[in-house]
């Protein structure tokens, strides 16, 4: 990426987490997210389903910041959650911190703000008894079969600090996020501003989006340049490695994303969307992005031959061709390709 290499997120392959500390799975968390959701969705009644959808919220704001209970339950959601920037005002005073939000958190929140099935609670919204809170989650925890233990805030806030830990974020960073004022992990590394805090968790959220999609092409980087001429925008990103690509995609969209240079994206494309060429090859029309690769596999059917190759980089790329076209080409594994797309084709995703 263009900046430093100090904001990267490295493998930390070496963070193990002391035996002390109990902590969810990645399964295990995403499992109770779900248990939360079919139990909203299951109430018989619009007041069971409001009772429900608020404590919801309660864990998916533990789960996605850390806060402690009593941070959450006496969060003013009017004054505290901004949905449009992103981000949660936590603690008290001098431990008074901001705190980035996921955007499909963010994406709830305001649908949760402007439904009539939530009046009467403006400002009070998490406002709900600490022990019939804990008494949820330990529920929840139940149906998913694991020990009703491992649903407490107090595990919850742990998984999120082993979480970021282990993607990387810095340990100073960690314990800014969650207003930890005494060594609970070990000694501070280095300080990190609040603006860098914002960047590296959004970071992870889009390491999470490359997890999740089924695109089979994935480069996360941030925004470059942006040019608008009232109707699209040409949006330039530059990958981690350095690549740069392009994506045309509606003025409205890259309004909606809030795209503007320094903007971490995940850029995808859909393998069917990717051409395959010989390098040097001239195409029939302009193509901004090309990628060098060297194949890795070659699979296919009588109809479908699927073409995966890796940069020098280590991006993996994909592309999807007829088995005529394929047989065209004649390509080999090993053999140096250059995979290309059209701008029109590449999705972009923001936290």
């Amino acid at each position: 990426m263009s900046d430093s290499g100090s904001m990267r997120l490295p493998a930390s392959e070496t963070f193990t987490v002391p035996k002390e500390v109990r902590h969810l799975s990645a399964e295990q968390a995403e499992s109770l997210e779900r248990a939360f959701t079919a139990w909203r969705d299951a109430a018989r009644t619009p007041a069971s389903r409001r009772s429900r959808e608020r404590l919801r919220m309660v864990f998916l704001l533990l789960r996605h910041t850390g806060a402690r209970l009593g941070e959450a339950l006496g969060l003013d959601e009017l004054l505290d959650i901004d949905t449009l920037r992103g981000s949660v005002l936590l603690g008290k005073d001098r431990a008074r911190r901001d705190v980035p939000l996921p955007a499909e958190l963010c994406r709830d929140l305001r649908l949760m703000l402007q439904s009539p099935e939530f009046s009467g609670l403006e400002g009070r919204f998490f406002r709900l008894d600490p022990g019939y809170v804990r008494r949820v989650f330990y529920a929840r925890a139940e149906e998913c079969g694991f020990p009703r233990e491992l649903s407490s805030p107090r595990i919850l806030r742990n998984t999120r600090a082993v979480e970021l830990l282990r993607s990387g974020v810095p340990l100073a960073v960690v314990r800014d996020i969650l207003g930890q004022s005494s060594a609970d992990l070990t000694a501070v590394f280095q300080h990190y501003s609040g603006g860098a805090a914002a960047t590296l968790v959004r970071r992870l959220a889009l390491r999470d989006i490359q997890g999740r999609t089924s695109a089979r092409n994935t480069f996360i980087g941030s925004v470059v340049e942006v040019v608008r001429d009232g109707v699209m925008a040409e949006v330039v990103m530059e990958t981690r490695t350095g690549r740069r690509l392009c994506a045309l995609i509606t003025q409205e969209s890259s309004v909606s994303l809030q795209l503007e240079p320094g903007v971490p994206v995940v850029a995808t494309i859909k393998a069917p969307l990717v051409n395959v060429y010989r390098v040097g090859a001239s195409a029939r029309s302009a193509v901004r992005n090309r990628v060098v690769a060297e194949i890795t596999s070659l699979r296919g059917t009588e109809v479908i031959t699927e073409i995966s190759g890796q940069t020098q980089d280590g991006e993996n790329v994909c592309a999807l061709l007829s088995t005529g076209s394929a047989g065209e080409l004649a390509l080999a594994k090993g053999e140096m390709v250059e995979f290309r797309f059209k701008s029109l084709s590449v999705v972009l995703n923001t936290v």
